[in-house]
């Protein structure tokens, strides 16, 4: 890679999402930069990306670091609350970013959101997203917005636990029959889709989403019977999930689902009948996959919050 190669800036680029934008970018023939507040994910053995700590708070060093920067991918968010963490916050942090972003002279922003934003939502999560979005749209700078409901693929969270859930509950339950729609994305698709929009001009903003559309019961008959056949998947009432996966969360040290999202979800926020712009079918996905998933649970709020350090000989990360 030459050092008068475009150099773009990645949010999180040791993280989930923002990794595999990260070296999708590098396939491009693009210098990457990373702002994070996890420096210490970095590989041991050496990495092709410039490490920049994320410093909302100073902003002529968030300007530095958007020094020479031609597109920022923006994955910075929080899936729920705690602590000083907030949605209130994020969205404090964000305006902070883009408004960096525009002194620095950031040509172009690619901003990752969600399906079905709403200022008017009941759930804090998808209402600061949506607040997030105007913040961009305000900034004048060329911008665009990809849009997915959930993630599948690499070491992603969500799948993972479910299925290993299913293999190691005696039964898994489901909200009021699971009859709602979602649609996910492959995150490898997803990050084709962001170097692809980076890479124009105009303002736009589309739902990131795969070809496989179906309601969360079906995805979870997927994954039961790719990993674990004979796990009965029972239906409860839908106020009553929230405090089942709370109760096994306090014994995981974990936040499984949340109840604004099992809200969300149930609401059909998850879904999309969009076009497809994700190539990788879900239901392949899982088939091919299935030796793996599930074999070791991934604390989502360790990750997060209490992230371990990256691999070397005296400390292999598992």
């Amino acid at each position: 890679m030459r050092s008068d190669d475009p150099l773009d800036a990645v949010t999180g680029a040791f993280s989930y999402t923002g990794a595999s934008i990260a070296d999708e970018l590098i396939r491009r023939g693009r210098r990457v930069r990373t702002l994070t507040d996890h420096p210490q994910r970095a590989p041991a053995t050496g990495t092709p990306v410039d490490v920049r700590r994320l410093h909302f708070e100073d902003g002529a060093e968030l300007r530095q670091s958007l020094a020479g920067v031609d597109t920022l991918y923006n994955t910075y968010w929080v899936r729920f609350t705690r602590g000083s963490t907030t949605f209130d916050t994020a969205v404090d942090n964000s305006r902070r970013l883009f408004d960096a972003a525009a002194d620095a002279g950031v040509r172009r922003i690619v901003h990752v959101s969600i399906t079905h934003p709403d200022t008017a939502s009941p759930y804090p999560y998808f209402r600061g997203k949506a607040v997030v979005e105007d913040q961009l749209a305000g900034t004048g700078i060329s911008h665009a917005i990809a849009r997915p409901a959930f993630l599948f693929g690499r070491d992603g969270v969500l799948i993972n636990n479910v299925a290993w859930m299913l293999r190691h509950l005696p039964v898994v339950a489901v909200g009021d029959g699971g009859g709602y729609w979602v649609r996910g994305i492959h995150v490898d698709d997803l990050a084709r889709l962001c170097a692809d929009l980076g890479e124009q001009d105009t303002d736009l903003t589309v739902d990131a989403v795969g070809p496989d559309r179906m309601t969360f019961r079906t995805l979870l008959e997927h994954v039961r019977d790719a990993v674990a056949p004979k796990t009965p998947i029972v239906s409860v009432p839908g106020w009553a999930l929230p405090t089942l996966t709370t109760a096994i969360g306090v014994l995981l040290r974990d936040r499984l689902l949340t109840t604004d999202e099992y809200k969300a979800m149930a609401a059909g926020l998850a879904d999309s009948q969009a076009s497809t712009n994700g190539q990788t079918r879900f239901t392949e996905w899982v088939t091919a996959n299935a030796e793996s998933l599930g074999r070791h649970y991934t604390n989502d709020t360790r990750r997060h919050f209490n992230p371990a350090p990256p691999a070397s000989p005296a400390n292999d990360g598992k």
